[in-house]
């Protein structure tokens, strides 16, 4: 069960800093004038958001 839940949060924390990284990504884009939809990046902060809520109720629940 722990093994389970430490593989969870690996990938957890993989999938947060590839959306980081998309994140910069489109700021870049924006100000160069590049990025045609603004909404992605307000979509991948709700991603990156929800991401850090499991990660927590992960963490809770072993904690608890």
């Amino acid at each position: 069960m722990n093994k389970e839940i430490n593989l969870n949060e690996k990938k957890i924390k993989e999938e947060i800093v590839d959306l980081k990284k998309k994140l910069l990504n489109f700021s870049f884009q924006k100000f160069s004038g590049q990025l045609e939809k603004t909404s992605q990046i307000k979509i991948a902060k709700k991603q990156i958001a929800r991401l850090k809520t499991k990660l927590s109720h992960l963490n809770g629940d072993n904690n608890a």
